[in-house]
């Protein structure tokens, strides 16, 4: 009847020759094997792959030739078969095949390939086939410390494997300590993926090659906000001070986690070069971007900062303000005092009619610092004042913002401008705060008794 198998066999209708193939698969019989040989030519990959795990099962010599012969074979599950059937042969001939299946570009086929490998009890010769059956089996954790033998392997996954196998060989050759890797890590910022190119660049950081600075730099333009993130990061590890000019013009990058990558990177690298961009950022429009620049100001503590941190100081956001505060003592203690925090006092005044509260009442509480530490000079010098008309010590100029804030609507800003009055001693203010003790607020006609009292 075997005349009527190879009929079979031959019809067109590939679904008829699989049946066939299966049913010969689960005989017994000896002569079910030429027939197997013979569908491993079918057009049909799965009829192939049918056939070779037919073969398998019946452990014949013969079939081993033309299965070796199947591991080349273009479709990738047919090849996987071959090398199923083979690892079930027991036949030693096929150990230099499969090793070299090992880096096969489907991951099926390398892991089929391994797993016949262990059936033959084949054992690596060294760190290179290692890290080849390592890969095949999934374990890429233990391929990092082969060292450089795993080197190839892991550079063919990351040419040749899906976009999450190519992310593993990258995060793997980053915890190799072998500066061998930098030339596929750079390989690797070529790639379609995001996260690949993102893990590359988080490996490089950690080399701090000079070198690789032109390939790191040309990602500071990727279309990706997260690659040209920890490209900010990465290009100041590869030359610092030459990548300066180009984190500056990241400042105005249209995305706010690329401008905050770039002020935490300036700030980091201490450049003075670097301080007009960073005072230019202190009026990005998202906060996160604005606390960065402070603290990269405070960290740089380059005098020109003092003027635009002190404008800072106005900033609606709670959290900018308190970094320029801290960044100005870092830059000078004594910045109250200082010519650029005088040059302030006309934006200061203009704050105090902002529409957000807490800007006007930082302007007011700002002014009272400044005046009691630098008096302000007037543009003409005031007419003498007879010496029976003076009071006992010089009216401060923020005397008359007070004196308007004494009056506001706002009850915070009334309690804030007696309070202030009191801590500036103004002998002139006597009568405003006694007027200010019969506020409708009860804590106002506090803060006024307390301030009379101080200047009692």
């Amino acid at each position: 009847m075997l005349w009527w198998t190879y009929q079979q066999l031959r019809v067109s209708n590939p679904k008829t020759r699989l049946a066939t193939v299966e049913k010969l698969a689960q005989s017994e019989h000896a002569d079910s094997v030429e027939p197997l040989l013979f569908a491993l030519k079918d057009q049909e990959t799965e009829v192939r792959c049918a056939a070779a795990r037919g073969l398998g099962r019946f452990r014949d010599r013969r079939a081993v030739d033309p299965l070796l012969q199947m591991l080349r074979d273009r479709a990738p599950l047919a090849r996987a078969a071959a090398a199923e059937a083979l690892g079930q042969s027991g036949d030693s001939r096929a150990i230099d095949w499969l090793v070299h299946l090992l880096r096969d570009a489907e991951p099926t086929v390398r892991s089929r390939a391994s797993m016949s490998l262990r059936q033959l009890g084949w054992q690596p010769d060294n760190d290179t086939e290692r890290a080849f059956h390592l890969m095949a089996t999934g374990t890429l954790r233990q391929v990092a410390a082969l060292g450089v033998g795993a080197i190839e392997p892991l550079v063919g996954l990351l040419r040749n494997g899906p976009p999450d196998k190519q992310l593993e060989a990258v995060k793997t050759m980053g915890e190799m300590d072998d500066r061998n890797v930098i030339k596929p890590l750079l390989e690797a910022l070529g790639k379609s993926a995001p996260a690949v190119r993102i893990a590359a660049l988080e490996a490089l950081e950690r080399f701090a090659d000079a070198s690789a600075y032109e390939d790191v730099e040309r990602l500071l333009a990727d279309p990706n906000p997260g690659v040209r993130s920890a490209a900010a990061e990465t290009v100041a590890k590869c030359d610092g001070a030459r990548a300066v000019s180009a984190l500056v013009r990241l400042l105005k990058d249209a995305s706010w986690e690329v401008r905050q990558a770039a002020v935490r990177t300036l700030g980091n690298l201490g450049e003075a070069t670097a301080v007009e961009g960073l005072c230019q950022a202190l009026r990005d429009k998202d906060r996160d971007v604005r606390e960065g620049a402070a603290v990269a100001l405070g960290r740089i503590g380059d005098a020109h900062g003092i003027y635009p941190l002190v404008l800072a100081l106005l900033d609606p956001e709670s959290a900018v303000r308190n970094t320029a505060t801290n960044s100005l003592q870092l830059i000078d203690r004594h910045w109250l005092k200082t010519e650029a925090a005088r040059q302030a006092l006309p934006e200061i005044k203009t704050a105090q009619n902002h529409r957000d509260y807490w800007v006007r009442h930082s302007a007011t509480k700002l002014l009272h610092q400044l005046n009691s530490v630098v008096p302000e000079k007037p543009d003409t010098p005031p007419a003498p004042v007879p010496a029976a008309q003076r009071p006992d010590r010089p009216v401060s100029a923020a005397f008359a913002i007070l004196a308007d804030l004494l009056r506001d609507r706002d009850r915070d800003l009334r309690l804030a401008a007696a309070a202030a009055f009191g801590q500036l001693r103004e002998m002139s203010a006597k009568s405003l705060l006694t007027a200010a003790t019969r506020d409708s607020d009860a804590l106002v006609q506090q803060a006024a008794q307390s301030a009379l009292a101080a200047l009692n």
